[in-house]
């Protein structure tokens, strides 16, 4: 049927549609009431939910369908065709669902049905006081699942930032750009952690972790007892000590803080220059330019980007930003800032009014060395993400685990997340390996590149499709294994192999 803006794709599944066209173990993707819905046919029966991810909204119906999962084609949020629920992060609310009516050869969707509160489980462990250190994408999705699990007990979260967890992904692409409203930023409001009974500090310092007496120290001199402890102190900005990189009108960007000041200082602002190549870096000068500044890019690397994506697509992305206007610097390193002009190494000089430097990250170890766990470019954790206490953990950016047969520390987004959620898990009990495929996705002048597997290490890169169509598939292969791919245009066939490597 023809279709507006306004009225979802594929059929009204309020009319009815014949058993037949909802294929076994799939789904149709159709409409009731002008709502998109999915209408899965699974072993016990039909089921229906809503066809939009909770997350950004992209339509669950160009997604994949595994064991009664459904995965969205955007960011690869997961959830149960059956209950609706959000099973795997970024998405974190679940899908609404609908009553499903089979009438002799034809299936009906009919009211949505009420979103009665399911009573949660009982952990098979249940901890008296978990603290999480930290307030970013691990610290938050392993609080928000550890209620969902039903672990009842007191629940703390101790963040050194001064603003509630945020959706930090958004900071360097469209908030910075100026198209996302601060209201998006926010993971949640303040009546979640109430609802929830999170207790979240703010501007919190952790002074200390005492593993003997099972304590976490705050700055204000409060001691917050644990039975279970997750550390997810993520990773800061490595800092340049070049002369004039400690003006006020350089900056990192981490925070929504951070996002904030370089805001603010846009408005009086005609030029950047950004040090460093990288894909925050990248977005950021995207967003920039959207603004309408002058945008430089300092980077030493022939091609930016090349070491995790390989010089192919690094330099297609790098000549999207051209386009557009963006002025590269490449084998070049900056000496120093006077405020105004930024001096390169060959001697060129290079007008603007504010720095952003973007020259990777450190883990945050100095807690957890200090408390005696160890520690190598990263928290050594084990398969289940248990730090060298038991009962202490750690996820995110911060924590080294085992990928492959090897350590690895990734710094996504959404892997961060996961590993909070396995982490929850594994403190009430579940024992379970945390084993997902690294995904990211990033942003670059409107082109979407989604990434999964280990980036690191690769030894040869096969593209199937064309870059300059923006329609294409890289695949990263060691020792001749498939262990990466990157694609644009193409997010049924990045979720397939995603699923390929996890197998």
């Amino acid at each position: 049927m023809a279709h507006s803006d306004s009225v979802p794709p594929g059929p009204d599944l309020g009319q009815g549609v014949p058993l037949a066209s909802v294929p076994h173990g799939g789904v149709l993707a159709g409409h009731v009431d002008g709502e998109a819905v999915l209408l899965a046919r699974l072993d016990d029966g039909c089921h229906a939910v809503s066809g939009t991810c909770t997350h950004y909204g992209a339509p669950l119906g160009e997604g994949l369908v595994v064991d009664g999962e459904v995965h969205c084609p955007w960011h690869h949020a997961c959830f149960s065709l059956r209950s609706g629920a959000a099973l795997r992060a970024p998405a974190f609310a679940a899908l609404a669902t609908w009553h499903v009516e089979t009438v002799g050869d034809a299936v009906f969707v009919r009211a949505q049905e009420d979103a009665a509160p399911a009573s949660p489980p009982r952990p098979r462990v249940d901890p008296g006081a978990i603290v999480i250190v930290g307030g970013g994408a691990a610290g938050f999705a392993a609080a928000q699942r550890l209620r969902e699990l039903g672990f009842s007990g007191r629940l703390s979260m101790l963040s050194a930032d001064a603003d509630a967890p945020c959706d930090r992904p958004n900071l360097s692409k469209d908030y910075l750009a100026g198209t996302a409203d601060e209201d998006w930023i926010p993971l949640q409001g303040p009546e979640f952690y109430a609802g929830h009974e999170i207790d979240l500090r703010l501007g919190c310092e952790v002074t200390a972790i005492d593993t003997a007496a099972r304590q976490v120290h705050i700055d204000s001199g409060e001691r917050f007892g644990f039975d279970a402890l997750l550390i997810a102190t993520g990773a800061e900005p490595r800092r340049l000590s070049l002369p004039g990189f400690d003006q006020p009108n350089v900056f990192a960007l981490r925070s929504l803080a951070d996002a904030r000041a370089i805001i603010a200082a846009c408005a009086n602002a005609r030029s950047v220059a950004f040090i460093g190549a990288g894909f925050i870096g990248m977005e950021a000068a995207g967003a920039l330019r959207t603004r309408g500044l002058e945008v430089h890019v300092v980077a030493p690397g022939e091609v930016p980007m090349a070491r995790a994506l390989g010089p192919e697509l690094g330099g297609f992305l790098a000549d999207l930003h051209r386009a557009q206007g963006v002025v590269f610097h490449l084998r070049s390193t900056a000496t120093g800032f006077d405020g105004q002009v930024l001096t390169l190494a060959d001697g060129t000089t290079i007008a603007a009014d504010m720095l952003v430097v973007g020259v990777g990250v450190a883990p945050r170890t100095q807690l957890a060395a200090a408390a005696g766990l160890e520690v190598e470019d990263g928290i050594l954790v084990d398969a289940q993400l248990q730090a060298s206490a038991a009962g202490i953990f750690a996820a995110g950016d911060v924590a080294r685990y085992l990928h492959g047969g090897e350590r690895a520390r990734v710094e996504h987004w959404v892997h961060a997340q996961r590993q909070g959620q396995a982490v929850a898990a594994n403190m009430l009990g579940a024992a379970q390996a945390f084993t997902d495929v690294p995904f990211f996705w990033t942003h670059h002048q409107g082109v979407e590149l989604r990434c999964s597997g280990y980036m690191a290490g690769w030894e040869e890169i096969r593209i199937d499709g064309e870059l300059s169509a923006r329609d294409f598939t890289a695949r990263y292969y060691k020792g001749g294994k498939l262990v990466a791919a990157a694609s644009v245009g193409r997010d049924l066939e990045n979720l397939s192999i995603e699923a390929g490597l996890g197998r």
